[in-house]
C-alpha cells in the first residue's frame, strides 16, 4: 500500500502526487521559569492549570508529481487554491484513525531536468493534540455506573438526558453531583481524565455522553 496523505477527507494519491516525506514531530511543552533570588530551583509554570500545555505543533509533509510542466502547475493550483491558508484536517494512511488539525501553506516548485514537481506542505499554529477521527458515543438506559473510557487528552463530554436524571462521580478525592432535568448539557467539573471514568447514573430515561478523543 502506498503511504498517502489525506486533507479534509481527500486521497492525495488519487490526485496524482506522490508522497515522498512527511515530518509530526511531538509539540513541545510550553515553558515558564521564574528564578526567585535565595531559591536553588525555579518556580516552574510549565503545568498551567494542574496540567502541562503545549505549543502549537508544527509539521511539513513533501508530494511530488512526475510529468509536464503544465501538468504540474495545473494540479499545484488546484491544491493551492483548495488548501493554502485554509484550517485542514489531516490523517495519514498510518493511522487512519487520527487527524491533525492546522493552516497550511504551500510551496511549489518545479524541475525541468527530472520532469517533476514539488509541493511542500507546511503548518506552524497545528493543535498539539491530534483527534480521534470518530466521536466515542456511549449511552446508558436507566440507572446504572457507566464507564468513560479516554485517550491522553483531558476531554469534558457533551451530557444529553431524555428524562430527569442524577449525576455523580469523584475527581482527584472530589465529589460531584448534578441533577438535571431531560435537554443537552456539559460540566466543566466533568473532564474525563487518562483511562477509565465511572460515573453514576440515576435516571429512569436514557443518557449518552458524547466526547471525541485526543492524543499528542
Amino acid at each position: 500500500m502506498k503511504p498517502d496523505i489525506y486533507l479534509n477527507g481527500t486521497s492525495m494519491n488519487c490526485l496524482g502526487w506522490l508522497r515522498e516525506s512527511i515530518d509530526f514531530p511531538t509539540p513541545q511543552s510550553q515553558t515558564n521559569t521564574i528564578v526567585v533570588p535565595g531559591r536553588n530551583s525555579p518556580v516552574r509554570y510549565t503545568e498551567a492549570l494542574g496540567r502541562v500545555s503545549y505549543n502549537p505543533r508544527s509539521f511539513t509533509i513533501t508530494l511530488t508529481m512526475p510529468g509536464t510542466r503544465q501538468r504540474f502547475h495545473t494540479m499545484a493550483a488546484i491544491l493551492a487554491n483548495t488548501y493554502a491558508g485554509q484550517l485542514t484536517e489531516v490523517v495519514t494512511s498510518e493511522e487512519p484513525d487520527l487527524y491533525f488539525v492546522g493552516t497550511l501553506q504551500l510551496t511549489l516548485s518545479y524541475d525541468p531536468l527530472t520532469g517533476k514537481g514539488q509541493v511542500v506542505i507546511s503548518c506552524e499554529d497545528g493543535d498539539a493534540y491530534r483527534y480521534h477521527v470518530d466521536e466515542t458515543v456511549v449511552a446508558q438506559a436507566g440507572s446504572g455506573t457507566v464507564a468513560l473510557t479516554c485517550d491522553y487528552m483531558p476531554v469534558v463530554p457533551t451530557v444529553t438526558t431524555t428524562e430527569e436524571t442524577a449525576l455523580s462521580w469523584t475527581v482527584d478525592g472530589d465529589s460531584f453531583y448534578k441533577s438535571v432535568s431531560a435537554g443537552t448539557w456539559t460540566f466543566p467539573e466533568l473532564e474525563l481524565a487518562y483511562g477509565k471514568n465511572s460515573i453514576a447514573v440515576t435516571t429512569s430515561g436514557t443518557v449518552t455522553f458524547t466526547y471525541r478523543e485526543g492524543r499528542l
